[in-house]
């Protein structure tokens, strides 16, 4: 899968959640693949699926000293902290990368699509001026900005992946729907932008082999949805009441703020970059196909 010689190859899974297991799926068999843990509850969990893990903590600077010359590919998956102006995670981890001699050949960020902010629903691609609008986009900017300048620097080839909401079987708003929460009325309904977590799992191993130098890659699938759409499918698929319709200013009454601040952003974001360079061939291409899944998956293990 990786290439001639790949068994021999380290990589370094930073972000250790879901999509970093179903990554470590494709790996195990052909490389040699280290998880960075903060907890180390599961390490045993990671060891079991063919992970040898690395006990460190982004947080914490002094924690990552062994990280340097550790790997030849370093796979970032971690989000940015929850508050402040800059991803000092990401900081805290090319400190640690840049300490030894010896530097990763390769990193490989996943960030999110967020960082174009509201787009009025236009179709866009990764030439899009960068324009994010909260402090959690703000700071994947931060962090993708950092990652490129430092992989220019020091002869890294950077790759960066923006995701969009990622589904799943497992990972559907049922709850959401389930408590009857509500979309926005269609003139003001925003469209949104979906992806498998098997589908980015592929693309960031697809990237170890095709991306590009300061290169990024919109992560995302063939669907055209707005958002309430998205919920009426789900809901259809799993015999869940739609959610109620209302306008933003009514929505505002009922939804958080950070409920509402993924209503306000609103594009139709491309992936010719994903399949020509990147060679994926998405496995599930609209989330009709992944609702799909989700409803074969649920009926498999009722039935087993």
């Amino acid at each position: 899968m990786l290439g001639y010689n790949a068994g021999v190859q380290k990589i370094l899974i930073v972000g250790s959640g879901d999509v970093a297991r179903r990554i470590l799926v494709r790996l195990a068999p052909y490389a040699r693949v280290l998880a960075l843990l903060r907890d180390a509850g599961r390490c045993g969990a990671w060891r079991d699926a063919g992970a040898q893990p690395v006990l460190a903590d982004l947080d914490d600077r002094n924690s990552l000293r062994r990280l340097g010359g550790l790997a030849d590919i370093v796979l970032h998956l971690a989000p940015p902290p929850g508050e402040g102006a800059t991803d000092t995670r990401t900081r805290n981890l090319l400190a640690a990368l840049s300490a030894a001699g010896s530097l990763p050949r390769q990193l490989i960020y996943v960030s999110t699509t967020g960082v174009y902010g509201d787009c009025g629903g236009a179709v866009i691609d990764e030439s899009r001026r960068l324009s994010p609008d909260s402090a959690r986009a703000a700071r994947r900017v931060d962090a993708e900005r950092r990652l490129r300048r430092w992989g220019r620097d020091n002869g890294v080839v950077v790759s960066i992946l923006r995701a969009p909401g990622i589904y799943a079987a497992d990972r559907l708003p049922l709850e959401r729907l389930a408590k009857g929460l509500p979309a926005l009325c269609t003139p003001e309904d925003p469209y949104t932008n979906h992806i498998h977590a098997d589908d980015l799992a592929a693309a960031c191993v697809a990237a170890m082999r095709h991306g590009r130098s300061n290169r990024a890659y919109n992560v995302v699938d063939d669907s055209d949805l707005r958002m309430g759409d998205y919920f009426d499918k789900v809901a259809k698929a799993f015999s869940l009441p739609q959610p109620p319709r209302l306008t933003r200013q009514a929505a505002e009454r009922v939804l958080s703020p950070v409920q509402m601040s993924f209503m306000r952003e609103s594009r139709r974001i491309g992936n010719g970059r994903l399949r020509k360079e990147l060679k994926l061939r998405l496995a599930y291409p609209t989330v009709d196909d992944g609702i799909a899944e989700a409803i074969r998956s649920r009926r498999n293990t009722c039935s087993s």
